[in-house]
């Protein structure tokens, strides 16, 4: 059976969903509170579990014309420069996993999601005010005076998602004391750096201070994220200038491998990391939510972008089983059943800062396949 979806923003959460909505033959609309697309927003790491669902829609190949292809996955220490683990991906990932790992622009992974849903069910400049639900459906009411009704809402809209205020009423993120810093230099202007074309984490003297870099565009560019503890900023933009003199400041005890990056670096922005506790519930009547409307967390094991990705195919998978309206509150309450522990793990693990720290198993992570994860839980075996 057919329903009316509406989904609530227009991130990488909200169209994955779309398109895999759209494919199994529901009317999807999504409402997107800016006025178009905008080439905002931070650069994307995408670990094999990422790229393989991305495979699936049927989209790898447009991600992969502009990402990078990192060589490898590799810690080192922030002041002797020691590696402490290193972890192949490029083609190991892609033997390994069936899907390699590729950063790339948020922008250009929009762009490669946007180019394959109808640009006519979009619609743009809609901020939610109000949402209504009722037994049979949903209400949802604008900014701007016009409302629509839908038979299931998907909040796919963030942090302060409205969807998830209509759900379990109001309440704020918590800041974390961290901040991070964002920049991009040209590969050939820090030549001399090692490793420039795998994915290096600087694991710092706390847990809040790090540097991570990794190839952007194909490899001309080099991408650094780097974190550090601040309690006075609190500034969520993504968009926000900083100073690159406080960016060097900062890390000035790094090894040299490390400032050389931060040294090249001629403009830095700055935002405030925010984060929630795992929620008791993603799902309520004929609503749910996705990514980082229901799990927001730490960047620290590159897994945001991911999870969101990962969530939109299996609650895509829950409803198209779906044959009338009055089993759609069960199969989004098996969505969330199915999604639940695993965000919530990796949200925790995230906080906690010390995946791969030394080496490890990234199977549990890189190795999960939304596609064919069983819809069903396993039965359990009696045992005498």
């Amino acid at each position: 059976m057919s329903f009316k979806i509406g989904i609530l923003g227009a991130g990488i959460g909200g169209l994955t969903a779309a398109i895999a909505l759209h494919r199994a033959g529901h009317e999807v609309v999504v409402y997107e509170q800016s006025k178009q697309f905008l080439r905002v927003g931070a650069d994307i790491n995408l670990t094999p579990n990422a790229v393989r669902a991305l495979d699936g829609l049927g989209i790898g190949d447009a991600v992969r014309k502009t990402a990078a292809r990192p060589t490898h996955r590799i810690s080192r220490t922030w002041d002797t420069g020691e590696e402490t683990s290193r972890l192949a991906m490029g083609d190991t990932a892609e033997q390994k996993y069936g899907a390699p790992q590729l950063t790339i622009h948020r922008a250009d992974l929009l762009a490669a999601l946007a180019d394959v849903f109808p640009l006519e069910q979009v619609r743009f400049a809609k901020r939610a005010e109000k949402i209504d639900e009722q037994a049979d459906g949903v209400t949802l009411y604008f900014t701007d005076g016009s409302s629509d009704r839908v038979d299931v809402l998907i909040g796919g809209d963030g942090i302060h998602s409205a969807v998830r205020t209509a759900m379990f009423g109001a309440e704020s993120p918590r800041f974390t004391g961290v901040v991070a810093f964002r920049a991009v230099v040209p590969a050939e202007k820090v030549a001399g750096v090692p490793n420039l074309q795998a994915f290096t984490k600087w694991w710092g003297p706390n847990p809040e201070s790090q540097i991570v870099t990794f190839p952007l565009n194909r490899g001309e560019d080099i991408f650094i994220f780097a974190t550090t503890a601040q309690e006075s900023w609190h500034l969520e933009s993504w968009t926000t200038p900083g100073s690159v003199q406080e960016l060097r400041d900062s890390y000035a005890g790094f090894h040299p491998d490390a400032t050389a990056l931060l040294d090249a670096c001629d403009e830095v922005l700055k935002t405030a990391l925010y984060e929630r506790d795992p929620l008791p519930a993603w799902a309520k009547g004929n609503m749910a939510l996705l990514g980082d409307a229901c799990h927001p967390m730490m960047p620290f094991m590159a897994q945001g972008a991911g999870m969101a990705i990962e969530d939109a195919v299996v609650l895509a998978r829950c409803l198209a089983a779906v044959s009338t309206l009055e089993e759609v509150a069960g199969s989004l309450q098996a969505y969330q059943q199915l999604r639940m522990a695993r965000a919530s793990k990796i949200q925790i693990g995230s906080r906690g800062n010390n995946w791969l720290r030394e080496g490890g198993n990234a199977d549990w992570v890189y190795g999960y396949d939304a596609w064919k994860v069983p819809l069903q839980p396993e039965p359990e075996v009696e045992t005498a």
